[in-house]
């Protein structure tokens, strides 16, 4: 008898043991995952849910992608459909180096396979990222936060009052207004002091001059993303997987158009699963994978390139020649300011918005830590030049780690200081995007044609010229404490804190033409791949195709405003608000 009591007495020890353990495996997951409706991909039942009487799971919306566009639209949609969401990457709440400002520089240097930025470099030599993570390109970018022109919003034919309506709901959520650094402020001055003018103070409104914008960083600098709109969401509608990887979209081909029934992903264990939309008409799978990975999964899918298709002997769905065409980012190239004293981290704060057609920003502070001393940063352009100064053709493996070497042996000293960028508005050289591999998890190989256009690179040169000026004028060597460079020195002091070659002759246009050249970067602000009245209609909506809709930035002919990520939240806001009237009108709860 006594040693059936113990037997029981160690069962009921056991099973409270597990009922602990199970308890606080929860509660860890509750907090990485912030929100009940975020699961593992390994959690997904076919059965798990329905929006009808069925036993088989359906939804009127699957997103692929929960980015910047794609989080907005299902916090949207939600209100009154079911939707699936299925994002690659994990979730940005518990990561610190997403989280802080202080940590931007550490998180776009980890290039490990769970990391939140997935580096590729395009055939031109450009070292570039995408985002991995539930929030997206919100999760690692330099968190400056501004709206597109009117010209724009004319120009893609949206309602400019919905547009308006859309923008402030973003904005009450995750944008804030910044606490102006020293060195921003002082850029500021500077930009005013050379002409960049008039001063129109802090707004959102994309307006010639120099401004102050926002930031999703609030003032503790902890970093806000896309994900925190899910908040808005009917979490009884809506279900987000992570580490759910799209492999492609499923056709049913018996009709006159090929109609999108579903998707098949992998989850984090690399098992296979299945989800589909319900029969309804206006059920719709829709794309927000970004302008790398919206073109690459409409081809693996079958949508694209005879050519391109047969090549890697994809079952064709649709040929339609223009996806993956028409790709294009902005280049950038960056202007080292020495200081003799450390400076505060800021990422971007003031921006100088000229009418020559090129953006003047500024950063100040990362290079000089610890941690970025040690931190490989192939990919984080705007703070170590990313091998800028070596030609495009010439930043192979072996480049990128001997300048990681070299890095490592320089003094602390090196690093004092900042940058002046200027980026190209609305460029005209673009290039493509071709599939390497029909591995979902692969880059695919993307071209830009940096400066391919002339005017793009006149334009570079004046843009050079007015950062020389702007660290050159009276208001901001006050500042810096360092005597007036030179355009000549100051390049060369760009070249010696890029650690690499030098270009020769800097002072002259012809050099200053090469200097564009050979150190061209990337901000990041990519976009193509999808245009439209090529690839979608003017309602997003793929040609060709039934219930399959993009709703991101691959569908751009230009990047909206200085920086684009306002106009890509607003994008998945405006997007869901338009489906959802037009499926119920004034029944549609927004």
């Amino acid at each position: 008898m006594a040693a059936f009591v113990g037997a029981v007495k160690f069962l009921i020890c056991l099973l409270l043991w597990f009922n602990i353990v199970s308890c606080i495996q929860g509660a860890r997951e509750f907090y990485e995952f912030q929100y009940p409706f975020i699961k593992r991909a390994s959690s997904f039942s076919s059965s798990s849910f329905s929006s009808s009487n069925t036993d088989e799971v359906s939804y009127d919306y699957i997103i692929v992608g929960g980015g910047s566009a794609g989080c907005p639209l299902a916090a949207t949609l939600s209100r009154n459909f079911s939707v699936l969401v299925l994002e690659r990457g994990g979730v940005p709440f518990s990561n610190a180096n997403v989280s802080f400002l202080s940590n931007f520089h550490i998180a776009l240097a980890d290039t490990s396979p769970s990391s939140a930025s997935q580096p590729f470099v395009s055939t031109d030599g450009v070292i570039n990222a995408r985002a991995r993570v539930l929030g997206g390109g919100t999760c690692i970018n330099a968190g400056f936060y501004t709206r597109a022109n009117s010209d724009f919003i004319k120009r893609v034919g949206w309602d400019a009052r919905l547009v308006n309506e859309s923008y402030p709901w973003v904005e009450k959520q995750i944008v804030h207004q910044p606490k102006l650094a020293q060195w921003q402020d002082a850029f500021k001055d500077g930009l005013l002091d050379v002409g960049v003018s008039p001063f129109n103070g802090f707004t959102y409104d994309h307006i010639y001059g120099t401004k102050v914008g926002g930031t999703i960083f609030d003032r503790f600098g902890r970093r806000h993303t896309a994900a925190e709109l899910l908040a808005s969401a009917n979490p009884k509608m809506l279900t987000v997987l992570v580490y759910a990887t799209v492999q492609k979209v499923l056709f049913e081909q018996t009709g006159k158009r090929p109609k999108a029934m579903g998707v098949m992903f992998k989850d984090e264990n690399g098992n296979q699963h299945e989800a589909f939309l319900t029969n309804n008409r206006r059920s719709e799978v829709i794309l927000s994978c970004g302008a790398i990975g919206t073109p690459q999964l409409l081809m693996l899918s079958g949508v694209g390139p005879k050519a391109e298709l047969e090549r890697l002997n994809i079952s064709m769905v649709l040929h339609n020649e223009f996806v993956g065409k028409g790709m294009a980012d902005n280049p950038m190239n960056s202007v080292f300011v020495p200081m003799t004293r450390p400076v505060e981290q800021s990422l971007i704060q003031t921006v100088g918005i000229t009418k020559m057609g090129v953006y003047i920003e500024a950063s100040s502070g990362f290079g000089q830590s610890q941690d970025s001393i040690r931190c490989h940063h192939g990919i984080l352009s705007a703070e170590i030049g990313q091998l800028s100064t070596l030609p495009p053709k010439q930043r192979t493996k072996e480049a990128i780690e001997a300048f990681i070497k070299g890095k490592k042996d320089l003094p602390h000293e090196a690093f004092k200081g900042g940058f002046i960028l200027e980026k190209i508005a609305m460029p005209l050289s673009t290039g493509h995007l071709n599939l390497v591999n029909t591995n979902v998890d692969d880059n695919p190989s993307v071209t830009f044609n940096y400066f391919g256009h002339p005017r793009d690179l006149r334009r570079c040169v004046n843009g050079i010229r007015m950062a020389a000026k702007v660290i050159q004028s009276e208001k901001f060597t006050n500042f810096t404490k360092c005597d007036k460079p030179t355009v000549e020195k100051l390049l060369n002091m760009s070249v010696k804190a890029n650690i690499n070659l030098i270009p020769k002759h800097t002072n002259d246009t012809k050099s200053l033409e090469q200097f564009c050249k050979d150190t061209v970067i990337t901000i990041w602000h990519y976009h193509g791949g999808c245009h439209v009245g090529k690839v979608v209609n003017h309602d997003h909506k793929v040609l060709g195709t039934r219930r399959l809709r993009i709703v991101d930035g691959s569908t751009f002919s230009e990047s909206p405003g200085t920086n684009p990520q306002g106009t890509v939240l607003m994008m998945g806001r405006y997007m869901g608000v338009k489906i959802l009237r037009r499926r119920l009108g004034k029944a549609a709860h927004v």
